[in-house]
This record gives C-alpha cells, sequence and structure tokens, in this order.
C-alpha cells in the first residue's frame, strides 16, 4: 500500500512539535445514537505499520465504543501549538477488541497492549467508564494486569481517513489544502482557501 501524501505534513508536524508532550493529543468527535455529537481528547498512538489508519486506544465499556458499533465515521481534530497548524480528519473508525472479527488486527492490538506504560495498563482494570463513582480506594488500585496479554475490555481504535483537511494558520494569506480518497483508494491533493 502507498502512504497517502499527507502523512509527510502530519510527520513534519509532529516532529516540528516534538518538545511538546500535548501535540499528540487531539480531539475525536463521533455520533450519539440520539444524533448528537460527542467530542473528546484521544492520544494518537501512532499509525498501523504500513497503513494510513491512526491508532488509538479504548475501553470496550466506554461510550464511545457504543457509539462507534452504531455509526462508525467519525472526525478527528488535531492543532499543533507550535507551527500553527490544524488537521481535520474524516473517516471510519474500527473496534478491534479480544472477542472481535478482526483476527487479522489482533496481533496489532496485542502490541499496542505491550508498548503501553503500566499506568496506562493498570487503568483498563478500574470500574466502569461513566458508571456511578465507586468510593472505595482499593478499586482504582487492583493488582496490575498482564503486560503480556490485553484485558478482554482494551480495544484499539482505528481510524481509516477518507479526506484530510490540513490548514497553516502562519502567513498572509493562511494555506490550506484538502486531500481526498476515492473508491479506488488513490489520494488526491487540492489546495483550497483558507
Amino acid at each position: 500500500m502507498t502512504l497517502a501524501p499527507w502523512r509527510s505534513a502530519i510527520a513534519h508536524a509532529l516532529h516540528r512539535n516534538r518538545s511538546l508532550v500535548y501535540a499528540r493529543y487531539l480531539q475525536l468527535a463521533t455520533v450519539q445514537t440520539n444524533g448528537r455529537p460527542a467530542n473528546r481528547t484521544l492520544v494518537f498512538r501512532g499509525f498501523l505499520e504500513d497503513r494510513n489508519q491512526l491508532k488509538f486506544i479504548t475501553d470496550t465499556r466506554s461510550a464511545k465504543a457504543d457509539q462507534i458499533q452504531q455509526q462508525p465515521w467519525a472526525e478527528v481534530c488535531w492543532y499543533f501549538p507550535d507551527t500553527r497548524e490544524q488537521f481535520r480528519i474524516n473517516g471510519c473508525l474500527t473496534l478491534v477488541s479480544g472477542n472481535d472479527s478482526h483476527q487479522n488486527l489482533q496481533p496489532a492490538r496485542i502490541s499496542m497492549w505491550q508498548e503501553l506504560s503500566d499506568a496506562a495498563r493498570l487503568q483498563f482494570t478500574w470500574p466502569h467508564p461513566s458508571k456511578p463513582r465507586v468510593e472505595t480506594p482499593e478499586a482504582f488500585a487492583p493488582p496490575a494486569p498482564d503486560p503480556i496479554q490485553p484485558v478482554p475490555n482494551f480495544c484499539l481504535l482505528l481510524l481509516e481517513p477518507v479526506q484530510v483537511d490540513h490548514l497553516e494558520l502562519r502567513g498572509e494569506p493562511q494555506n490550506r489544502w484538502l486531500y481526498h480518497c476515492d473508491e479506488n483508494q488513490e489520494w488526491f491533493c487540492e489546495k483550497i482557501n483558507p
């Protein structure tokens, strides 16, 4: 597979903003079952090997997992403060869980689990997200999970982009490019007005 032309722009932005740990944070918008938007911040975990899919992690018990199963279309908005660039990436999400039909993606899920810090893995053993607060401190200090095999509720989340809107806010006038993917998986780029 050929890497999309917008990948080099993101790689450049990541490199030029590498001193900012929060430059790897972006916002993911999904659609709730009632049709209203839902937005949250995620950590970019890289690209799926030799693919254009962005990697994230989530808990299958979260509201976003239910939303994605109902409506997989989503958009991320990613802002790089040092270079003053914004990427809006529209595409389809795939949840790769332990009991999932995506058996070909299980090695990527397991590898992602193994790359996490102990503290990040531990959060997947905490009480159910969004439920009433458990007041016993022990609930948030369970035994460490296996660092090799993911817990059942750990999920690799992949975004397969179909459109990328790249805006450079520096300059007069600003620069903007729109990348889109056709039905043959070929990417096209158009320079557009900011």
